[in-house]
């Protein structure tokens, strides 16, 4: 991710309705887990690794840029710059990792599984979101890095190849699929802003809505993903 889309989104991540509800469904991952040491990569704006510390783990933020650490370290969270290819990282060392939005913009994701199967000790979970579907492709996702959007059995396969077995595998933002998709097909950049408060409740309610409905299952913007090491 650009510099400039690391800060725009420090500036936003804590109002914005895509961002709050994304840490409620990491509380809700949470949940059933024993605390204990947690990698959070690419933390960008921290606030993942900010939920993991109130809920009572050790994290560690992960960024590949200077500008992403230094974000990282304005936000007093302990931090770490590295390659997710080639995770600064003792084997068997971590009981959590977190990589939400982050595959997606490695070339070498496989090597990057490999890695986190690698870290994380043989009774760990291993969290992922990724962008789902590559009709979806727009200026978006060039404008912040995206090397792709993925497929439900793409997913799978790559995690399956780096050594995880899926738990779980969930579609996010399902009701607001058809309008993401007729706004990116008009995209000139990045959907990244500051929505007017009026807009940000609307959205946010209806991302929240999805708690309550079947909706798992359906094509969504978004992957969500629990894996365990095999």
């Amino acid at each position: 991710m650009e510099a400039a889309e690391v800060r725009k989104l420090a500036a936003v991540e804590d109002r914005h309705w895509w961002y709050a509800e994304r840490r409620h469904l990491l509380r809700r991952a949470l949940r059933g887990l024993t605390p204990g040491r947690a990698l959070d990569i690419g933390a960008a704006g921290g606030g993942n690794t900010r939920v993991l510390r109130e809920g009572g783990w050790r994290p560690v933020a992960l960024e590949y840029t200077a500008e992403g650490s230094q974000v990282a370290q304005e936000r007093g969270l302990a931090v770490i710059r590295g390659d997710a290819t080639k995770l600064p990282l003792d084997t068997d060392s971590m009981d959590l990792i977190v990589a939400f939005d982050v595959l997606e913009h490695i070339e070498d994701d496989l090597g990057a599984v490999e890695e986190v199967r690698r870290v994380l000790k043989a009774s760990g979970t291993f969290l992922i979101a990724v962008p789902a579907d590559p009709a979806l492709w727009s200026a978006h996702d060039t404008a912040v890095g995206h090397v792709r959007r993925y497929t439900r059995s793409g997913l799978v396969d790559v995690l399956t190849r780096g050594g995880f077995e899926v738990e779980d595998i969930t579609s996010w933002m399902v009701l607001l699929r058809p309008a993401v998709l007729l706004r990116r097909r008009g995209s000139t950049g990045s959907d990244l802003d500051d929505p007017h408060p009026v807009v940000n409740t609307v959205l946010r309610s209806v991302v929240v809505a999805e708690r309550f409905l079947p909706t798992g299952r359906l094509p969504g913007v978004s992957l969500l993903v629990r894996a365990r090491p095999r």
